[in-house]
């Protein structure tokens, strides 16, 4: 009985345990491909944002075109 425990204990260290770690290893790789909710809502609102400033800005060289023309130029 003794001799059968030693067997099945010692495949059980050399095919099942290595198996088992690398495939706890594989899923949680694959969990952290993508974004956390947070993450994505912070990337979100920056995205809505840089569209605002965006606009922001051209508006601003519209107003400075009109008021200024040659001010791209004194740069």
């Amino acid at each position: 009985m003794g001799a059968a425990l030693e067997v099945w204990g010692i495949i059980f260290m050399t095919v099942v345990a290595p198996l088992w770690i690398i495939s706890h290893y594989i899923t949680k790789a694959r969990s952290l491909r993508g974004l956390s909710p947070e993450a994505e809502g912070k990337l979100t609102h920056t995205w809505s944002s840089s569209r605002k400033m965006e606009e922001r800005i051209r508006t601003l060289e519209c107003i400075l075109d009109a008021d200024s023309p040659g001010w791209r130029d004194s740069r």
